[in-house]
């Protein structure tokens, strides 16, 4: 018999064997060799038609890490009558594996074909299974089955229906099967808080929150982490502050979702407190640890990242990514090379992140020999084909220094098209070199192909003005009038005592806007006396002297700024986080007071960090 994987036992193992079917002997198997010795055994005891024996082994073979899942079909086709638990058993074992060798259709056909009845534990790895939108026929057809058999009901195999649909990018279905159910238990709730919020439905995920019986930490994980999938911070941080206010501790789950919302944010004060609280009770494993770092690097605040670097004793890719990322955001390209050599000496072998933020370290910091060199070494040391994000970066990297013609050159070797972002960072390229024609023909393409980013006309006009081009600046801005293309409104934030205080350019709905503004006006004469003058190029041309000056001076983080100087120490440091790209005026403001008012002033832009510090930026005026 093909079954057969052993010799013939003697007598005295025979004794052995026999003792070793109880169900003590039979939980000691731990390899597929111990497995052929007791199916050895089971076949010479002539119990191999036996569903409780055999069913065993194939829930060894078909579930455990060192099983083999062809095997236990093998088992399974000698059983001339198999039971519901050898077929729960195998349909387990195909929703878990990443390529199961039958579809749990089939198996399911030939169940029913057999006359076996499904149980309750047949349906939740069936539906496990059905988790894209291919297989969502299949799920429609164990609905109707579940409805048939009289299981709608059972609320683990509902709790895997809702699953299912919401998935499967459903979430009406789900909706009505929820809505239908009489008695939902806190993990119904839960699923459908959770499914919702991935679907886009955040405010139907909130009112259903709000809803909820009862609720857990898996509970409020699932509406925080929703909001912050979705890019509403701030209400992240307001649902943890009434988790708080309901003393429910924290868990690390929570944790890593509400220091993604303090990085999202730059809430540096709300995120040191959740750092304290893990550090009460939570084990900081390696993806708490990294979105740890993660935030302190994006909230301006990168010694501390670097101190809890340097304290965890393993790293894992993730972790190493975040902190090379983390240098180069603020533009200590050297520090990031020197970490990824560290990576490297340690046995880290990098992906296609690790490149990218070592590619954007060499941008942000003027290294284009070193940036080169790591480009090749991605084909060269580790045979990687380069993304299009990496040629993205090297565009990026040569445009700013200076190099277009290279830029342009590696545009035309690409072995891809190129996307709007490459092209984009070209334009922005031109735009700071002032280079008009190659700007013009690059402004147009980026158009082309990103025709509702407000960005790529806002750039292309701000090159044409900048030239003097005064009539095509005005095209531009009317093309992208026609279109709908409204501009991002700028805005900054600063976080005071755990507060974050919004300011729009010329706003004055703060409820301190009075001292806001008597501030400002104080700081501008300061640092007028030292030796500032308004940028006016970057205002719209057909503005008075006087009207350009007064839009540049209610700038979103010049009212920061002021804000900050009210309501800090001499000498603290303050910390704003803006949603767009820097102007050059108001970086230039900057340099000015934090020497005036000998403060540090890091600010965080669409692209990178600034550190200012006695009249000079990290930057070193490259960004």
């Amino acid at each position: 018999m093909a079954l057969l994987l052993s010799p013939n036992p003697t007598t005295s193992s025979f004794n052995h064997h026999h003792h070793a079917t109880s169900p003590r002997s039979l939980s000691t198997i731990s390899t597929m060799s111990d497995l052929h010795q007791y199916h050895s055994l089971i076949i010479r005891l002539g119990l191999s038609s036996d569903n409780h024996q055999v069913g065993r082994l194939i829930k060894f073979a078909a579930l455990s890490p060192s099983g083999d899942l062809s095997y236990a079909f093998r088992l399974f086709s000698h059983l001339p009558n198999p039971d519901a638990f050898i077929y729960n058993t195998l349909f387990l074992a195909l929703s878990s594996h990443p390529s199961p060798p039958l579809s749990p259709s089939h198996l399911l056909s030939h169940m029913l074909e057999q006359s076996i009845p499904p149980n309750h534990f047949t349906f939740p790895p069936l539906l496990r299974f059905v988790s894209d939108p291919s297989y969502l026929s299949f799920g429609r057809q164990l609905h109707s089955l579940m409805y048939k058999l009289g299981f709608s009901s059972n609320s683990f195999a509902r709790n895997n229906l809702l699953c299912m649909y919401l998935e499967c990018g459903c979430p009406y279905d789900a909706w009505k099967v929820f809505d239908a159910s009489v008695d939902c238990d806190i993990v119904a709730w839960t699923t459908m808080v959770s499914g919702l919020s991935k679907a886009g439905l955040i405010d139907d995920a909130r009112a259903l929150f709000d809803r909820m019986p009862e609720r857990n930490l898996v509970s409020w994980n699932a509406m925080i982490a929703g909001y912050v999938q979705g890019g509403l911070f701030k209400e992240a941080l307001e649902l943890f502050d009434q988790m708080q206010a309901d003393r429910i501790e924290i868990n690390k789950y929570v944790g890593a979702s509400v220091l993604s919302a303090c990085t999202g944010l730059g809430a540096l004060e709300k995120g040191k407190l959740i750092h304290r609280q893990i550090e009460s009770g939570i084990k900081l494993d390696s993806k708490l640890a990294t979105t740890l770092i993660d935030m302190y690097c994006k909230c301006g605040c990168l010694e501390k990242a670097i101190v809890v670097f340097n304290s965890l004793p393993t790293k894992k890719l993730s972790t190493w990514n975040c902190m090379i990322g983390g240098f180069a955001i603020h533009g200590r390209g050297t520090d990031a090379i020197q970490v990824f050599k560290n990576m490297e000496k340690e046995g880290g072998v990098p992906d296609d992140i690790t490149f990218l933020n070592v590619l954007i370290a060499c941008a942000h910091s003027r290294l284009v020999a070193e940036g080169k060199h790591y480009f090749d070494y991605i084909v060269q040391k580790y045979n990687m084909e380069p993304k299009m994000e990496h040629y993205g970066c090297m565009v990026d990297m040569l445009g700013r220094a200076g190099l277009l013609k290279e830029a342009k050159q590696l545009i035309l070797e690409m072995p891809m098209e190129p996307n709007a972002d490459i092209l984009g960072a070209l334009l922005g390229a031109c735009k700071i070199h002032g280079v008009v024609d190659l700007g013009q023909e690059i402004g147009k393409r980026v158009i082309e192909l990103d025709p509702l980013n407000s960005g790529r006309y806002v750039l292309l006009a701000n090159l044409f003005a900048g030239a003097g081009r005064w009539d095509d600046a005005a095209e531009v801005r009317k093309l992208m009038d026609d279109r709908g293309v409204h501009k991002d409104a700028g805005h900054s934030l600063i976080e005071m005592n755990g507060v974050l205080n919004k300011f729009v350019c010329g706003s004055r709905s703060h409820p301190q806007a009075k001292e806001i503004y008597t501030m400002l006006d104080e700081m501008l004469e300061r640092i007028k006396m030292e030796g500032y003058v308004t940028d006016a190029g970057v205002v719209s041309h057909d503005l008075t002297k006087e009207q350009k000056e007064e839009a540049l001076y209610y700038h979103s983080e010049k009212l920061a700024i002021a804000f900050g100087l009210i309501h800090t120490r001499a000498g603290a440091t303050i910390r704003i986080t803006k949603n767009l790209r820097v102007c050059r005026d108001c970086h230039e403001m900057s340099k000015f007071v934090s020497r005036v008012f000998d403060r540090e002033i890091i600010v965080r832009d669409r692209n990178r960090f600034h550190h200012f510090k006695r009249g000079g930026c990290s930057c070193k005026d490259y960004w």
